[in-house]
């Protein structure tokens, strides 16, 4: 929840910021979502992980999960190329705990449906129903998804393929899971934006790592007006 004052401080930096840049800012916050999550369960190569970060900024996601049990993740600016600036990168990574159940049961919390993606499933991508908020579950390169994220799925998905190789790079799947949710999510009934409150918090948030030296503009801007 925001402060009042957090109206003042988005005035305030908002005089740093180009016209181009809040245009800029307004058009992609009216095309995020929080409806759609991915969450990555102990990925292990930084240019994989990166690579579905950037992805998933370009089709609008807003928040990242990252569950890390074995492996910890490293950015890879080079892959990234900045996404990570505009995303909520959530870990999940607490010692000697199951980190993919506390992540999924604080999904479920949250009213998301737990969508674990598998080569073996019988329901496809295309086939899945958007009405209620979905959490994307990808498993690592080599070994898929933990028992526990299988288990605790609320569906399996597949993406189809008709080659004689079966599967696809983590990235590539990402993408097409987007792809297909986000068209299928904007062609439906559903209210799948941003509310008022989230959109101030990210302007906010966005204003400040684009102003240089945000937090010493704003520091002085609230002893000026206590």
């Amino acid at each position: 929840m925001s402060s009042p004052s957090d109206t003042l401080i988005i005035e305030h930096l908002a005089q740093y910021v180009s016209d181009h840049k809040k245009g800029t800012i307004e058009e992609v916050l009216d095309k995020r979502t929080r409806h759609l999550t991915i969450v990555l369960e102990d990925t292990f190569q930084s240019q994989n992980a990166s690579a579905v970060f950037r992805t998933a900024e370009c089709f609008g996601i807003q928040d990242i999960h990252l569950i890390e049990n074995l492996s910890k993740y490293a950015l890879n600016k080079r892959v990234l190329r900045g996404a990570n600036k505009w995303l909520t990168i959530k870990k999940h990574a607490q010692k000697e705990k199951d980190n993919s159940s506390e992540c999924l049961q604080s999904l479920k919390a949250s009213g998301y449906k737990i969508l674990a993606t598998m080569p073996s499933a019988n329901l496809t991508i295309q086939e899945v129903d958007v009405s209620q908020k979905i959490a994307v579950v990808m498993g690592n390169e080599l070994h898929g998804l933990s028992d526990t994220a299988i288990e605790m799925a609320d569906c399996k998905v597949t993406i189809p393929m008709f080659g004689f190789t079966e599967s696809l790079n983590l990235s590539v799947s990402a993408a097409i899971c987007l792809h297909e949710l986000t068209n299928k999510l904007k062609e439906s009934s559903v209210d799948w934006h941003l509310s008022a409150e989230e959109r101030k918090q990210l302007r906010l948030e966005w204003y400040r790592k684009l102003v240089r030296n945000a937090e010493m503009i704003e520091r002085k801007f609230l002893e000026s007006i206590t």
